[in-house]
């Protein structure tokens, strides 16, 4: 095995130690992982960008996120998390004007895109987890089953490229036996679990391919925005497999579509 092997193996253990517990446990504990991924994710923004995390841009970046992300249990009851959001975004704006537009438009755009974009998606993760245990297994593993299934499939048949520009090593063999796989994962998930029987089971498999297809959409995205600034991975929190972005970009497009449908 290759020293680099030797390290994402190491790094996976070690994560799925400390994971598994948390997401079982659940309630609190697992509320402040969720927040604290979230804030680590948007400090991986601001990274690729080659901006200074300890400033007041990414301070109220921090903020507009936490209205976005929190779960509605920490906030007092009648709180508008969307009006706080838009506070910090006007804080942000005003912000150019004292800066001297050292910070501009441009930068308040993006801060406050990758605010939305991961408060939103770490938000549902959490809801997720309040559906319960088996959703968030549910929802894991047929983003794993993706994962896997397009990596190995893609490696052994995999001719046609999905978005050379973007991400080159993607084939569309891939794309198409990572939804399989996941179908078939996801598939027996709903039809031996009772919980996760929303809908009929065949409408279940629809929704699963839906998930999967949503998910690898969300990898290209994530693939699109490192490529524009330059870089490998998001992080280097887990070494061997990159940034939390990296770990979550799935999961951040799929989880509000499984609130679309009322599955969270």
């Amino acid at each position: 095995m290759s020293g680099f092997m030797r390290q994402r193996v190491i790094t996976a253990v070690v994560a799925l130690i400390l994971f598994i517990p948390i997401v079982i446990l659940g309630g609190t504990i697992f509320d402040i992982m969720a927040v604290l991924l979230g804030l680590v994710g948007l400090s991986e923004i601001f990274i690729m960008r080659k901006k200074i995390i300890v400033s007041l841009e990414a301070a109220l970046g921090a903020l507009a996120l936490l209205a976005i992300m929190v779960p509605d249990s920490w906030l007092p009851a009648g709180v508008n998390r969307l009006y706080f959001f838009y506070l910090f975004i006007m804080i942000l704006l005003v912000n150019m004007v004292f800066s001297r537009n050292k910070i501009n438009f441009d930068d308040v755009g993006v801060t406050v895109l990758a605010a939305a974009y991961i408060g939103t998606g770490f938000h549902y993760f959490i809801a997720a987890r309040q559906t319960g245990l088996t959703m968030l297994l549910y929802i894991l593993f047929v983003i794993w089953a993706t994962d896997i299934g397009a990596y190995q499939i893609g490696r052994k048949l995999g001719k046609h490229k999905l978005a050379p520009q973007i991400s080159p090593n993607k084939t569309w063999e891939g794309s198409i036996g990572g939804s399989l796989c996941a179908v078939i994962i996801g598939g027996a998930f709903t039809y031996f679990v009772p919980e996760l029987q929303i809908y009929t089971w065949p409408l279940m498999l629809l929704l699963t391919l839906l998930f999967s297809v949503v998910g690898q959409l969300g990898d290209l995205v994530e693939s699109s925005y490192k490529r524009y600034y330059g870089v490998k991975d998001s992080g280097k929190i887990l070494p061997g497999h990159g940034g939390i972005l990296d770990r979550f970009d799935s999961l951040l497009f799929v989880l509000p579509i499984l609130h679309l449908f009322t599955l969270i």
